[in-house]
C-alpha cells in the first residue's frame, strides 16, 4: 500500500481503540481516562517508531 494511506489507516485504528476503551472503561472516570488515553497513544507511537516508520 501508499505509504500516507498506511499512516490514516493507522491513526483511523488508534483512534478507535482510544474511543473503545473510553466508551467500555472510563465512562466516568475523567482522569483515568486521560492517563489511559495518554498511555495509549505513547504505545501506538512506540509501536510506529519501532515497526513502520521507514529505514
Amino acid at each position: 500500500m501508499d505509504r500516507p494511506v498506511v499512516l490514516v489507516l493507522y491513526v483511523v485504528a488508534m483512534v478507535a481503540v482510544i474511543v473503545a476503551e473510553d466508551v467500555a472503561f472510563f465512562r466516568d472516570f475523567a482522569w483515568d481516562r486521560l492517563i489511559a488515553n495518554v498511555g495509549t497513544v505513547l504505545l501506538f507511537a512506540a509501536f510506529y517508531l519501532r515497526f513502520l516508520r521507514s529505514p
